[in-house]
């Protein structure tokens, strides 16, 4: 057998392990079948359950419509895999090709795609983490147990941070009519991901639905009552809440402290990968057997200057994941590059939006469409005269436009008026993101920097 032969069963046959049993690893193993592989398949993953959705956790979940067991994610066919769940990897042995398992087992491979995701960051006090009534909303499991505590009608919700996740929870208190109470570090809701400008648009709609607001301000304490259940939360300017249930919404971290002493490009930035989802090594080359995907990759977009970027959207794992699947059983000249445009969506309040693009790299935006005061509007962002990202409220019909006018780097302002251009539209405004050096709560598009192998840059958690 000539040696092109034997890699090209090599890659139709083999062994396959996908580390992350969730959006990302399931579309992979599918794509993978689909597209011809023959070979051993082992799905890895730390949770109990089969892959399942998450967006409907904070949504339908919440407000009764759907118990969280019927989020399972519908499967495109059948995968002949072996499952090994409600196990986590704790290490990768690169050179060996084994996975390790917490319950003292290897697996082998021939090639891995990892595909972790992301977990809550948690209440950064262990004491006051662990009270009662205290949650963290990310899992199955989380919605589950936060949803019975909902439906026992407590006194008052607080919710800490106020990002897409925070403001889909306060959303839920409200339709149930429960008192909800929101402490945002930032300037207000959404800030971090979308601006000062939508931002305020965001805090006049929360205010409306009976949100007891409170930004620029943090949590410095919870503070609980003789049988460990959270009874008050303290705030830095000084005020007391009230309140009998908690959620902790400050973002996210990279599940990658598994492969810490791999040798793999992995820190709490994610896996650094190229934009074919190879994975690089701590030395900046890349491999030619590991594969990263979803919301735990970080790889270069020429649109974005090349910069590494890290994306927490469903439809990014899924495309990623594809890509990635195709290009583990595909020579050189097969594989194709992950360049897929950030898209993300949220309803909250009655309002659905969306944005394309990373509107946090803008510096300016132009409402195009619509009112900010109806809450019926499209902007755009500009970023070194060109269109970076767009934000859609109940005006998602103009989105794709607007990805083709990122796609395209159209000049920003963009030189046409639209058809629903009101006088608040005429001119750019600034963006008004806050500062990047404080926190904020919200992004779900990050821009890491450059090669793993380039020195000048520090690995520290990004900020959501």
């Amino acid at each position: 057998m000539t040696g092109d032969g034997y890699l090209d069963r090599l890659r139709r046959e083999g062994r396959i392990v996908i580390v992350g049993a969730s959006l990302a690893g399931l579309r992979a193993a599918e794509t993978l079948r689909e597209e011809g592989f023959n070979g051993s398949l082992t799905m890895i993953g730390d949770e109990p359950h089969e892959p399942y959705d998450r967006p409907p956790l904070s949504k339908q979940v919440l407000l009764g419509r759907s118990p969280a067991e019927h989020t399972a994610l519908p499967r495109r066919r059948a995968l002949d895999a072996e499952w090994r769940l409600g196990t986590p990897a704790t290490g990768l042995d690169m050179a060996a090709r084994r996975v390790r398992l917490g319950d003292g087992d290897e697996v082998e491979y021939d090639r891995l795609l990892i595909a972790t995701g992301v977990r809550a960051r948690p209440w950064p006090k262990e004491s006051e983490a662990e009270l009662d009534g205290v949650f963290v909303l990310r899992t199955r499991d989380d919605a589950a147990a936060l949803h019975r505590r909902l439906a026992e009608s407590p006194r008052r919700v607080l919710v800490i941070g106020a990002g897409f996740t925070g403001s889909e929870i306060a959303s839920a208190c409200r339709e149930r009519e429960l008192p909800v109470t929101v402490a945002e570090r930032g300037g207000a809701p959404l800030v971090g991901a979308l601006g000062g400008v939508i931002g305020e648009v965001a805090a006049e709609l929360q205010r409306e639905h009976g949100v007891d607001l409170r930004t620029g301000v943090m949590v410095t304490g919870l503070e609980g009552d003789s049988a460990g259940r959270v009874r008050a939360a303290h705030l830095s300017d000084g005020a007391t809440v009230e309140t009998d249930v908690v959620v902790v919404c400050l973002g996210a971290t990279r599940n990658t402290e598994w492969l810490s002493g791999s040798g793999l490009g992995a820190g709490p930035r994610g896996i650094a990968c190229d934009a074919g989802c190879r994975a690089f090594d701590i030395r900046g080359i890349v491999t030619d057997d590991i594969f990263a995907a979803g919301d735990v990759a970080r790889s270069p977009h020429p649109l974005f200057g090349y910069q590494f970027v890290s994306l927490e959207h469903w439809g990014n794992a899924v495309t990623q994941a594809e890509t990635a699947a195709h290009n583990m059983l595909s020579d050189s000249v097969g594989r194709r590059p992950h360049m897929w445009v950030p898209a993300f969506w949220s309803s909250q309040f009655g309002v659905n939006i969306k944005s394309v693009g990373v509107p946090s790299m803008g510096t300016e935006i132009l409402i195009s469409q619509g009112s900010l005061a109806e809450r019926r509007f499209a902007g755009v962002y500009g970023y070194q005269g060109r269109v970076i990202g767009a934000v859609t409220f109940d005006q998602s019909r103009w989105l794709q436009f607007y990805q083709q006018l990122i796609e395209t780097t159209t000049p920003f302002p963009p030189p046409f008026p639209t058809v629903d251009r009101r006088p608040e539209g005429r001119h750019p405004v600034p963006a008004d993101f806050p500062d990047p050096s404080v926190p904020t709560h919200g992004p779900t598009v990050t821009l890491s920097g450059y090669s793993p192998a380039d020195r000048r840059i520090t690995f520290t958690p990004a900020r959501h």
